[in-house]
């Protein structure tokens, strides 16, 4: 069995949804992606927090992040984490329904996080029922290990949270290059069974199902890659 069969009733208690490209910052507007996540909470006025740390507080993610949300009957927020901000983080984030992280450089991600000591906030409020979500270096961040071009020329192993174990490589259908650098380090042993995401899908992973594939179209996929070129795909939620 993989070790998504061994974990799923025992290690995971709440919802992480972790997409793999697209969604509302790349395209305006909620789409299935955004309303699956939103539909996960009992809200209904849904808290959604957006950690833009990846991008370096992008202030154009930031903008469109509340262009988007504001219209969808959802309260949102962001928290930036390279300008000054308030005291009581903790609570603050433990308070949301939903915390969305953006995408960019996985590396300097972890950094920040780890000089903030937002990890075991984090793990905290997934404890607490908080969804977390995120997408590209947003959805490596809550495995053990993931797939980033963020440590220089190429494809290299960087550490996430560990909340969820094996790794997660995003962009799998957009950027062939990835596939192959992630088969060769699974098979060298530098990664471990890794969920390949397309641009377009995410997998939900919950406390009470096996994980599961949501995406915006036709044609959009992901797989659980393991050693030797094993291949399992994911089940669509119908």
């Amino acid at each position: 069995r993989t070790v998504w069969g061994e974990v799923i009733s025992t290690r995971m208690s709440r919802h992480i949804v972790a997409c793999g490209g697209g969604g509302w910052s790349s395209d305006t507007g909620i789409g299935p992606l955004e309303r699956h996540i939103l539909g996960l909470t009992d809200a209904a006025r849904p808290r959604v927090c957006l950690l833009p740390t990846a991008s370096g507080d992008s202030d154009w993610l930031v903008a469109r992040f509340y262009e988007t949300f504001a219209r969808s009957g959802c309260e949102p927020s962001h928290l930036a984490l390279f300008h000054s901000h308030p005291d009581g983080v903790e609570e603050y984030l433990l308070s949301q329904d939903v915390i969305y992280v953006g995408g960019g450089s996985s590396a300097n991600l972890m950094a920040v996080w780890a000089v903030h000591r937002l990890g075991p906030v984090l793990r905290a409020a997934w404890e607490r029922g908080v969804v977390l979500s995120g997408v590209s270096a947003g959805a490596i961040c809550w495995f053990s290990h993931g797939l980033t071009n963020s440590l220089g020329p190429g494809f290299a192993p960087v550490e996430g949270l560990g909340l969820l174990p094996g790794g997660f490589c995003p962009h799998a259908d957009s950027d062939p290059g990835r596939l192959v650098a992630l088969r060769a380090l699974i098979d060298e042993g530098r990664m471990p069974e890794t969920f390949a995401v397309d641009d377009g899908a995410a997998v939900h992973l919950s406390d009470d199902a096996p994980p599961s594939l949501i995406t915006e179209g036709a044609g959009r996929g992901a797989r659980l890659i393991g050693a030797g070129g094993r291949e399992e795909p994911l089940t669509p939620l119908s």
